[in-house]
């Protein structure tokens, strides 16, 4: 029996999705961690047994990391917080914005916060130890929150290399270390800041999601605020490749977890507009890793839509041909089990949808 998960976080709980032997769908009945936002979800599948990672953030209790090693049946919360900033910093846990299992260490999940720091743990996510030498880099206090905050939203390992880390944080952009952490390096070259008064600052850019291409691991693409980006040599350069699009500004970027050169974007309108663009709910896919983009909406709503895609709300799956999934504010959840030709909806009036991430599970 083959089965996929798919976790849809939002505004007010977590929403768990499950299908078999590429069956129908059934959702749970009701949200976990009901009327807490749910910023990040993980599926570690790196042993038997997967273990779901969810950060909540409850406006009563504060923000958690829970974790399932059932599927999601059940959570547990650990007796003191997983996640926690050290007195000395003088800082305190907005919330959690990315749970990432690390690709080439079985036990060690990383976490990116707000304020923007990032976490390290050693115990598949129950408990986590702040990676000082990010947290005082000497540029922090440079480091501007973007509209949703101060967030380190994005973590990238390295099958390869578990002393190489890439994380990106809004507003100061990508950083990396080849070192496991003990010393990080800006790693913008080509990216634009069109908002600063030196577009091309060494840091400071707004980007909004990296991700990894599945056939090169150096190849790199990220979604900017105004801007699509690609690097070839793991983001110590990036080259334009938004020509093709309707609009270079958007949030969401998702590689083909098996096909080399392929990615997916959601554009939307403007910054000052954000909606999808042109109004029209459309992915993006390229297969020639930026040379070329071809709209994708067979089965998504053909009327004027304003469903924005947040930056951790698409994601595929691991499957063959592989799921490609996404949220929106609308609380609408599409699905496409053909590598993103074609679509359907899966959810609707859920509340804001966060971020979503699908894996197979058994």
């Amino acid at each position: 029996m083959t089965e996929v998960l798919l976790a849809v976080g939002t505004r007010k709980g977590l929403f768990i999705g499950r299908r078999r032997d590429g069956g129908t769908w059934e959702f749970d009945e009701s949200p976990y961690f009901n009327a807490q936002a749910v910023y990040s979800v993980a599926i570690d599948t790196r042993t038997a047994t997967p273990r779901l990672l969810a950060g909540g953030d409850s406006a009563h209790w504060g923000p958690s990391v829970f974790h399932s090693d059932d599927l999601g049946r059940t959570w547990t919360e650990p007796a003191r917080p997983a996640v926690k900033f050290p007195k000395d910093t003088g800082a305190s846990l907005e919330r959690v914005w990315q749970l990432h299992p690390a690709a080439a260490e079985p036990d060690v999940v990383y976490a990116g916060t707000e304020p923007a720091a990032l976490y390290r743990s050693e115990d598949r996510g129950e408990t986590f130890e702040l990676v000082r030498p990010l947290w005082e880099h000497p540029t922090r206090s440079k480091w501007v929150p973007g509209g949703g905050g101060e967030g380190l939203h994005t973590v990238l390992t390295d099958t390869r290399d578990p002393k190489a880390v890439t994380v990106a944080v809004s507003t100061a952009g990508v950083f990396r270390t080849l070192d496991g952490g003990a010393s990080w390096a800006p790693s913008n070259s080509g990216v634009s800041a069109v908002f600063l008064p030196d577009p091309n600052p060494e840091f400071g850019q707004c980007v909004h999601k990296v991700t990894r291409d599945a056939a090169n691991p150096d190849r790199l693409y990220l979604q900017n605020h105004w801007g699509v980006y690609r690097s070839d040599d793991a983001g110590a350069h990036w080259t334009d490749i938004g020509e093709g699009l309707p609009s270079t500004f958007g949030f969401a970027a998702a590689a083909h977890p098996h096909r080399g050169d392929t990615a997916y974007v959601f554009p939307i309108n403007a910054d000052a507009d954000r909606v999808p663009a042109d109004r029209r709910c459309r992915v993006y896919r390229t297969a020639d890793a930026g040379k070329s983009w071809e709209p994708l909406s067979a089965g998504l709503p053909q009327e004027d839509h304003y469903g924005t895609v947040l930056r951790d709300a698409m994601c595929t799956d691991d499957a063959d041909p592989a799921g490609v999934y996404f949220g929106n504010r609308n609380g609408e959840v599409f699905v496409s089990a053909d590598d993103g030709d074609s679509w359907r909806q899966l959810a609707s009036h859920l509340p804001d949808v966060l971020c979503v991430r699908a894996a197979v599970v058994g």
